[in-house]
């Protein structure tokens, strides 16, 4: 290795570190959000089928950001890019704790929108990592960027249960306070970065290459493919993992119960982060992929094989909805981080601020609607919580299919 080579590798690894922790700390935040959102749009709507908006506004927040945040960091660089999410993640919690404080339900649907803009520019971490990461190191540094999450799995719901009491005539309001001081904390973590500042200012060279439209991009099969798998896999594990705590609690489970399968459910997304990318790298890209779309799919299959061997009238077993959401976090992982490389491989640096904008409003489009739709289905499709469930799992099976269906198309072209 040359000395300007093993500079590079020193300089993508201390990026990767940073955002590992960045993965970890601020991503806190997400796991505790949505474990309590549902039960606070819960007691806020005046509607039970809104329960869930709060987290469809986060998504949509998150979709309607990345087409401008992805571009905007292409210009001025990832760093104020994140920096910028941090801030949006700070006001998005205060905006929310006002919600709560006055019960207005409007209100809270705001915050959560503005948390929508952070999730989106933390849903750039795991790009960001390859933006000084060699070719055999960037499935890697996907991967323990994503491992990140792991921390963030363990002190995210955990942090709700400690302060859930703090404020007991205001349920929720102490967690969206810890939320306010982790995003501050993010403001100077971001600080540590060291990656390419961005074009703004720059004259591009005479013999500069020149970026596909987006119409042309789209074209691409390996790019098609990768945002119709990464799209199944993250609406799918948001559809179940939104209705999740309204199920359990709605089962008559404690809300104890509701933060350790949600707690177990984050562990199982991020714990295969470690060995991934080497699995990737091994197996190759699309295996990995479709192995994440099967258990993605037997996911579906233990939450309803708990529904079914419920006795009649009774609730499903509590180990039903761990076995479900634990499959659902590792499906999503393999799905996920499959169709980020995947997609990582099929486009240019200077394509980037575009493509990778694309995907995520994309994505995040997708999540919206599950989100959506989750709340639908487990609140208004069926006479009882169970009923809700099950319609909730079955929903997953036309867009197994499509996803199934797309890899197996990619698999059947001639190799470039």
């Amino acid at each position: 290795m040359t000395d300007s080579s093993y500079s590079d590798h020193r300089r993508a690894k201390r990026n990767v570190a940073v955002l590992v922790a960045a993965q970890a700390i601020l991503g806190s935040q997400m796991p505790m959000i949505f474990a309590i959102g549902g039960l606070a749009g819960k007691m806020l709507s005046p509607n039970p089928c809104f329960a869930t908006l709060p987290i469809s506004m986060i998504v949509f927040g998150s979709m309607t950001t990345a087409p401008w945040i992805s571009p905007l960091m292409q210009r001025n660089g990832r760093q104020f890019g994140f920096i910028l999410g941090a801030f949006a993640g700070m006001i998005g919690a205060m905006i929310c704790a006002a919600g709560l404080y006055f019960g207005n339900f409007y209100v809270f649907l705001a915050g959560s929108y503005m948390t929508g803009i952070y999730q989106s520019a933390q849903g750039f971490f795991r790009f960001a990592a390859t933006d000084t990461a060699s070719d055999d190191f960037k499935p890697k540094a996907i991967s323990y960027v994503m491992a990140g999450g792991l921390v963030s799995a363990i002190i995210g719901p955990q942090l709700n249960s400690a302060v859930k009491d703090t404020i007991s005539y205001i349920p929720f309001l102490a967690s969206y306070l810890v939320v306010i001081g982790i995003n501050v904390f993010g403001l100077f973590l971001f600080m540590a970065l060291d990656l390419p500042r961005g074009t703004r200012g720059a004259k591009p060279a005479a013999d500069a290459p020149k970026a596909r439209s987006r119409g042309e991009m789209l074209k691409d099969p390996k790019i098609i493919v990768a945002i119709i798998v990464g799209m199944v896999s993250y609406a799918l594990m948001n559809l179940i993992m939104t209705s999740t705590p309204l199920a359990v609690m709605g089962c008559g489970y404690e809300i104890e119960s509701s933060n350790n399968i949600i707690t177990a459910h984050v562990l199982a997304m991020f714990v295969p982060s470690f060995f991934t990318g080497h699995l990737i790298a091994r197996f190759g890209v699309r295996t990995i992929m479709a192995t994440g779309l099967v258990i993605l799919a037997s996911a579906s299959v233990a939450s309803l094989a708990g529904v079914q061997l419920a006795d009649a009238g009774a609730a499903p077993s509590i180990y039903s909805f761990y076995a479900g959401l634990i499959l659902l976090g590792i499906g999503w992982n393999f799905g996920f981080i499959g169709a980020t490389t995947l997609l990582s491989q099929a486009h240019q640096p200077h394509e980037r601020g575009v493509i990778q904008g694309l995907n995520d409003m994309i994505v995040f489009g997708c999540v919206t609607l599950a989100s959506l739709a989750s709340g639908g289905l487990m609140s208004c499709s069926g006479g009882d919580p169970i009923q809700g469930w099950t319609a909730v799992n079955i929903a997953m099976v036309p867009f197994l299919a499509l996803a199934g269906g797309a890899l197996i198309w990619l698999g059947l072209r001639p190799r470039a």
